[in-house]
C-alpha cells in the first residue's frame, strides 16, 4: 500500500474563467491517463461537452494537444515543450540533483524529494520513491504552504525576516493559529533551522508522516531548492530523525557544490 503525502496542499480560490477551464482540461492528462476523449474530460472538469470540444480545438490548433484521427481522442502535444522549454532550461538544479537524490533514497530507504520555492509555496519537482511497500509520495508539481512542512520551514528560514513575517501575516504561509504568540514561536523555530542546517516535521502536519529537509544553495549563496525525505511516522524515531537530517544535509551540500555554491554553505 502506498500512502500519499498528506501535508495539506495550498488551496486557492477558483473562478469560472476561460483560463481556469483550459487549465482544468490540461490537468486531466496524467501519466496514468495520457489519452482522453471529450466525454471523459467533460465529466472530470464538470463542463458541457461542447465547451470542452471548443477548448480542445483551440489547443490543437496551437499544438498544445494532439488528436488521434482514428480514436478521436486527445493527448498532450509537442507545443507544450516550447511553452515549458524556458522553465526547464532554468531548472538545472533538477538535473544536477537527480543522482544525489537517488543516493539519498538508497541510503535512507525513504522517499527523496526535490522542492523549489516560488516565493510563497514549496513545489515538488523531482522524487525518488522509497523501496518500502509502505511509503510517502506526492504528485509531481504538488504545492505546499503549510508553515510546519519541512521544506516550507527551510525556505522561510532563508527569507528576509520582513518577508517571512509578511507571508505569515497575510496567511500565504499558513500557521494553525495565526496568533502573535504562535508567529513569534515559529520565527524562533526558523532560527533553529538555520543554525542546525535542516528542518523537521515529525508528525506535526499529519500524524502519519515525517518530513526532513535541508537547503540547497546556488553559486550566489542563495537557497534555490531543498532536498527532502518523506517517510511514514511509525518508521522514524527521534534519534532516526536526526540521522535523516544529517543525510539530507549531506545530499544538499553535494548538490550545492555542483551548483557552484561557496564552500562555507
Amino acid at each position: 500500500m502506498v500512502a500519499q503525502t498528506t501535508e495539506t496542499p495550498a488551496v486557492e480560490p477558483r473562478g469560472a474563467s476561460v483560463i481556469v477551464n483550459v487549465i482544468d482540461v490540461l490537468r486531466c492528462f496524467t501519466i496514468e491517463h495520457p489519452v482522453l476523449g471529450v466525454t471523459e474530460i467533460a465529466v472530470q472538469v464538470g463542463l458541457h461537452k461542447s465547451s470542452v470540444s471548443r477548448i480542445l480545438t483551440t489547443l490543437e490548433q496551437e499544438r498544445i494537444v494532439a488528436r488521434d484521427e482514428t480514436t478521436r481522442k486527445y493527448s498532450l502535444g509537442l507545443g507544450l515543450i516550447a511553452v515549458a522549454g524556458p522553465l526547464l532550461a532554468n531548472l538545472d538544479v533538477r538535473r544536477v540533483s537527480f543522482p544525489f537524490l537517488n543516493e539519498l533514497a538508497l541510503v535512507t530507504e525513504e522517499t527523496a524529494v526535490l522542492t523549489i520555492w516560488d516565493g510563497q509555496e514549496s513545489i515538488s519537482v523531482e522524487q525518488i520513491p522509497s523501496i518500502h511497500q509502505v511509503k510517502h509520495t506526492s504528485a509531481m508539481g504538488s504545492r505546499y504552504n503549510t508553515a510546519l512542512s519541512a521544506s516550507v520551514q527551510v525556505f522561510m528560514a532563508h527569507e528576509e525576516l520582513s518577508r517571512a513575517v509578511e507571508l505569515l501575516d497575510t496567511g500565504s504561509v499558513r500557521l494553525v493559529e495565526n496568533s502573535q504568540r504562535e508567529r513569534d514561536a515559529y520565527l524562533k523555530r526558523l532560527e533553529a533551522v538555520r543554525t542546525r542546517g535542516y528542518a523537521a516535521n515529525h508528525g506535526e502536519t499529519s500524524p502519519d508522516e515525517v518530513g526532513v529537509a535541508a537547503p540547497i544553495f546556488d553559486h550566489r549563496g542563495t537557497v534555490v531548492a531543498s532536498a527532502m525525505i518523506a517517510a511514514p511516522y511509525y518508521r522514524v524515531t527521534e534519534k532516526q530523525l536526526h540521522q535523516l537530517g544529517t543525510a539530507c544535509m549531506r545530499a544538499a551540500k553535494q548538490i550545492s557544490v555542483r551548483l557552484g555554491a561557496p564552500v562555507n554553505q
